[in-house]
């Protein structure tokens, strides 16, 4: 008789290196290893030989960096959604994309379960069970942080030297760090309070530090239809190439580091250093070209959307209709955000230094300090009139015994 499969989301790092042969030790399952590439680049490199070595019956590896750069990416960069303020979400939108292959792999293998390595001080292993649950409920979840024995990073290494099993940290540098084509985080260690300043020279991967980077700045120009970015200085490319470019070039100057104390989900607070160098200048980017095509009322209005859309995507709720639902009106306000923006990339700073479109609602006719033929001053003062009324009844109310 065979046995029951579980369908594990493994990634090589700590957590997952260590899980197969825990469910091994506490399961009578088939454990099938499954890590879908969002763009961490050599991490995928042996993972495969690994899995097999500590009990893993198979390994897929799934490119998945099209789709999540297309289906997650793109409709969060078009919201413009920002949480907090800072955080441009690169762990929170690859999570449900990672999930949902995960869960199409558990229910053509026929597993019983799904488990994953996140632990439950954290937002991921909501961003994880939530997908699964909305794309098969009957799912059984495995969350070994949450019932194992083992309470720290420190314990997760000693498990793993006993059992021979190698792990990409050590004892010594033991930072928390998600790699994807967008970003790549950094959290633990000397970063868990909040007082100390971040070592870039230390921790920095995908970034130079401000400092180091060229005195001369870099011009670079994004042109964008319907909202996504297509080319770079005129040049069309695919959406991953896209993103691959603009983070070495920004990367190179310095560009899309944040350090960030955040909300969590679970309630507390945490603080992490953020590395999103194509992302910042996307963000940038596209932002200018919305100021130059959207009305008043539809920017106003979509900048309240893009907080709550932040918050859905943080919260894990990518697969849900409210969702879906914002991502319908966003697209609808897109349809005229095409054009090319110019920034400026220096030691850190993005600056905007011009954009155009064919859609542009800006008048330089309307604007002008000069003479024109479009525009009546008179008429403002009748607005005006019109406009302050209820502040003139409210004084005059006040008013009429003094």
């Amino acid at each position: 008789m065979s046995k029951e499969k579980v369908v594990l989301a493994y990634s090589g790092g700590l957590d997952t290196s260590i899980i197969i042969p825990w469910l091994k030790e506490n399961y009578d399952y088939e454990v099938i290893a499954v890590c879908g590439d969002v763009g961490q680049g050599k991490e995928t490199d042996g993972l495969e030989e690994k899995a097999l070595k500590t009990g893993a019956s198979k390994l897929y590896i799934e490119n998945l960096q099209e789709e999540y750069v297309t289906d997650y990416i793109w409709p969060t960069l078009k919201a413009q959604a920002v949480y907090e303020g800072k955080y441009l979400l690169g762990t929170s939108h690859a999570r449900p994309c990672i999930a949902k292959r995960i869960v199409e792999i558990a229910l053509a293998e026929g597993a019983t379960a799904i488990c994953h390595g996140c632990t439950g001080k954290g937002n991921d292993q909501v961003r994880f069970e939530l997908t699964i649950k909305a794309l098969a409920p009957q799912m059984k979840i495995i969350a070994p942080w949450r019932i194992w024995d083992i309470k720290s990073r420190e314990e997760e290494i000693e498990y793993a030297m006993a059992r021979n099993i190698p792990v990409p940290v050590t004892k010594e540098d033991n930072y928390s760090m998600d790699r994807n084509i967008w970003h790549l985080s950094h959290e633990g260690m000397d970063l868990e309070d909040p007082a100390n300043e971040p070592n870039l020279d230390k921790i920095l991967k995908m970034i130079t530090p401000p400092e180091k980077a060229p005195d001369k700045p870099t011009y670079i120009e994004i042109g964008f239809e319907k909202g996504i970015p297509v080319s770079i200085d005129g040049v069309k490319y695919g959406a991953v190439e896209l993103l691959t470019k603009l983070n070495k070039v920004a990367g190179e100057n310095g560009i899309g580091i944040d350090d960030i104390v955040e909300n969590r989900l679970v309630g507390m607070k945490s603080r992490g250093v953020y590395e999103t160098p194509g992302g910042t200048v996307l963000y940038a980017a596209h932002k200018e070209l919305e100021y130059l095509c959207l009305d008043k009322m539809t920017l106003h209005y979509k900048e309240q959307v893009a907080s709550k859309f932040a918050e859905l995507v943080y919260d894990g709720l990518w697969f849900t209709p409210l969702r879906e639902a914002i991502s319908a009106f966003v697209d609808k306000t897109q349809e005229t955000v095409t054009g090319t923006v110019r920034l400026k990339l220096y030691k850190g700073v993005c600056s905007p230094a011009g954009a155009k479109s064919p859609y542009s609602l800006y008048s330089e006719e309307m604007a002008t300090f000069n003479e024109d033929e479009v525009y009546n001053q008179k008429d403002s003062e009748g607005f005006i009139n019109l406009f302050g009324l209820p502040l003139k009844v409210r004084a005059m109310l006040f008013n009429k015994d003094k």
